[in-house]
């Protein structure tokens, strides 16, 4: 993956980014994924919330955000997204190790469980049992660094 990865605090954020950063998470995880639910949390705001993107052709086609778990010291990986004509290049992967370059001490996330084995390949380890989130299996995931 060459592709550039974008990181903002949301105070950084310009609209037009923002926008198309909810479109994408919209067009997937509400759209795609037929899962109505509040996508828009206050964790978008937190201070240490960081969004990472991949744009092409000024759309965003990959997405992900690293929030700092209270009490802290642990990060947290979420929204990992990537729009369906652009899976398959990378892109989730780069913008995963770049969240692990900009972050340190341990990171978890809640895995779709169809993609434990490619976190795994990242470093992640499962970290307790699986669950349903929105009618969709999930995994939680630990990297202990």
């Amino acid at each position: 993956m060459n592709a550039e990865v974008r990181v903002a605090t949301f105070a950084e954020l310009t609209p037009l980014q923002l926008y198309r950063i909810l479109k994408l998470r919209a067009d997937v995880f509400v759209v795609e994924e037929d899962c109505v639910y509040p996508d828009i949390d206050d964790r978008d705001l937190e201070p240490d919330a960081r969004h990472m993107w991949i744009e092409e052709d000024d759309i965003v086609v990959a997405y992900l955000r690293v929030v700092a778990e209270p009490p802290g010291g642990v990060w947290r990986i979420g929204r990992v997204v990537t729009a369906a004509g652009a899976r398959g290049e990378g892109h989730a992967s780069g913008l995963v190790q770049r969240a692990l370059a900009l972050t340190q001490g341990p990171v978890v996330l809640a895995a779709q469980s169809y993609l434990v084995e490619w976190y795994s390949s990242l470093g992640f380890e499962v970290d307790g049992p699986e669950f349903l989130d929105d009618g969709i299996p999930h995994t939680p995931m630990r990297l202990t660094r």
